[in-house]
């Protein structure tokens, strides 16, 4: 059975994630607090993150950076973004 959050990305009543996205007190407050639509956003721009600027995660200093990202971009804060990517144009 699915549960609901109230998003903090986007401030209303979502569907949550199935289970918290990582372990610890990080992934408990990410599946209180963050939808699933927002966790997979934030994949999405994590994903060309780590692609354009070409960064390696087993690096602790990478994985800090992604995960001010992360904080940053469920709050809505200004976020890195990926040099010369171009979002797709909807039909």
């Amino acid at each position: 059975m699915s549960h609901t959050v109230f998003c903090r990305k986007y401030q209303k009543e979502l569907e949550g994630l199935e289970q918290p996205p990582m372990p610890g007190a990080k992934g408990q407050e990410l599946y209180n607090e963050v939808s699933k639509q927002a966790w997979q956003d934030w994949l999405e721009h994590q994903t060309r993150l780590i692609n354009e600027k070409h960064l390696k995660v087993f690096e602790p200093e990478t994985r800090q950076y992604l995960l001010e990202q992360m904080d940053k971009f469920l709050d809505n804060q200004e976020t890195d973004q990926a040099e010369g990517y171009v979002p797709p144009e909807n039909s």
